[in-house]
């Protein structure tokens, strides 16, 4: 298989912005390890061996406390079960928790340290403390970002599938299309969608779907201006008229043709439309008009971390870190894309 010598000149220019790379190399070791946040945070051992049996409780779901010695017809708390076997001085008996021991649903509420919220305690597990329902900050942290992430990446999916669908067949048609598309395009672009998801939210349960939906319907337009822009400068090169010159359907001649040769936007907008994904949904979720609680959430954590900022300061500081890091990762990224696929700039970090 040959690779194509200008892919290694691009993947090696890339690697030379080193925080670019490194951000991407960040990003995707956090979205990989989002994948299996229940192996390492939950609530339910990974392994429990009681008794010469093996058991394994986040895969296999419910186990009640009466089948590890207890009382309870209710699922086990593996977090006490760890006491019970260190007091119960049976050394056959153990289990392997999760590195944070928390799902991000459960309220730890101790009634002997008052009520939650409570501070970051590396004793109780709670690093980042919990909030005002007692709920693990750390885990919904975690769990916030997957959510967040991938909502992002399903709107980029579809704004682009959209807006370059649009923007294509702009640039190829042209004449009393390309004008009258124009005009509807400033006009859909103009559209208020924070207050049509406001006004949509307060009379429909939002999840993630709908939400991703209604963002990409109103949201498609800026890539659209972009693909119009590459697609009527690519038709008038001699490639494009050579194909249609042999026959080529205009179909072909878009799919096949013209649109590999306009890719360049589409992966140069790609950070940015990831940033602009994460600030729609966290701010929804701040305005109480994303998605429905107690889905995990930084815009959730930081209205709650509004009111409780002078005794709970943790609650808000720990999600506002956390956007702050990932919208500088894409922001690196995007900046040495965009430097990596313009053959006009030479710059370069140092």
């Amino acid at each position: 298989m040959v690779i194509d010598p200008v892919l290694i000149y691009r993947i090696n220019r890339f690697k030379s912005f080193k925080r670019g790379y490194y951000s991407l190399l960040i990003l995707l070791t956090l979205i990989t390890s989002s994948l299996f946040l229940e192996l390492w945070i939950n609530n339910r051992a990974l392994v429990v061996h009681y008794q010469g049996t093996y058991y394994f409780p986040i895969f296999s779901g419910f186990h009640s406390d009466q089948q590890f010695g207890g009382q309870d017809e209710f699922e086990v708390n593996y977090r006490d079960l760890t006491q019970r076997f260190r007091l119960n001085g049976a050394e056959n008996n153990w289990l392997i928790m999760p590195l944070i021991p928390y799902n991000p649903y459960e309220s730890d509420f101790d009634s002997s340290a008052g009520p939650p919220p409570y501070a970051p305690n590396l004793a109780n597990g709670h690093i980042l403390g919990t909030d005002t329902l007692g709920r693990d900050i750390m885990s919904r942290l975690f769990y916030g970002f997957r959510t967040v992430i991938f909502f992002s990446l399903a709107l980029y999916i579809l704004n682009t599938i959209i807006g370059v669908t649009m923007g294509s067949m702009m640039g190829y048609f042209g004449g009393w299309f390309d004008l009258i598309m124009q005009r509807i395009v400033e006009i859909w672009s103009n559209l208020p969608v924070l207050y049509i998801i406001i006004i949509i939210g307060s009379f429909l349960v939002p999840n993630v779907y709908l939400l991703v939906l209604i963002f990409a319907i109103l949201n498609w337009t800026g890539i659209s201006w972009l693909m119009r822009a590459e697609i009527f400068r690519e038709k008038r090169l001699q490639y494009c008229q050579a194909a249609l010159s042999i026959g080529a359907s205009h179909t072909r001649v878009i799919f096949r043709h013209l649109l590999p040769n306009s890719v360049v936007p589409i992966i140069a907008n790609f950070p940015f439309q990831m940033i602009g994904g994460i600030g729609a949904l966290t701010s929804l979720d701040y305005l109480g008009y994303g998605l429905p609680v107690p889905t995990p959430s930084w815009g959730e954590l930081m209205k709650q971390g509004q009111q409780t900022f002078e005794f709970a300061p943790w609650i808000v500081l720990s999600p506002s870190v956390a956007l702050i890091v990932t919208l500088l990762v894409f922001a690196f990224i995007g900046e040495a894309l965009r430097d990596t696929l313009d053959p006009k700039t030479n710059s370069r970090y140092y």
